[in-house]
């Protein structure tokens, strides 16, 4: 089970990084400051920065088998999965407004980058994301063996 969560995580974190990929290069962060994206920096680089921690945390643990770390790896999570829960709801009438704009006039600057998000990804990232705090925590309870 534990490296069925490594192996989640990393996948998570590979839809995580085309993700933030795609809403740097469509011009997020000058979006921020324009009030176009709807995604705060801050709570997109701190929900891949403690992605992160975690990540290496869980690697940590792997290495040593110490059950603090598997707790801090979890403890992680949580405001990982809060913060990525924000930027669903945030993202979500960003999503809806695709099809009305579709039919509209063709995209501009005024188009928020995360529009842009396939929603394939985005739902991935998101299951795969439950998954891994999912296994994480059985594996930090002890539950599944390794």
């Amino acid at each position: 089970m534990h490296i069925a969560a490594l192996v989640t995580w990393v996948l998570t974190a590979l839809g995580g990084f085309y993700l933030l990929g795609t809403w740097l290069a469509r011009g997020g962060v000058k979006q921020q400051r324009t009030g176009t994206s709807r995604l705060p920096v801050p709570v997109l680089f701190g929900h891949f920065a403690l992605a992160a921690a975690g990540l290496v945390v869980w690697i940590a643990y792997l290495a040593t088998d110490g059950r603090a770390l598997a707790w801090t790896a979890f403890g992680l999570l949580v405001p990982v999965a809060l913060l990525g829960f924000v930027m669903l709801l945030r993202w979500l009438p960003v999503h809806r407004a695709r099809a009305a704009a579709a039919a509209a006039a063709p995209a501009g600057d005024d188009v928020p980058a995360e529009r842009h998000f396939p929603v394939a990804v985005v739902l991935g990232h998101g299951l795969l994301a439950v998954v891994t705090v999912v296994l994480v925590l059985l594996s930090a309870l002890g539950i599944g063996g390794n």
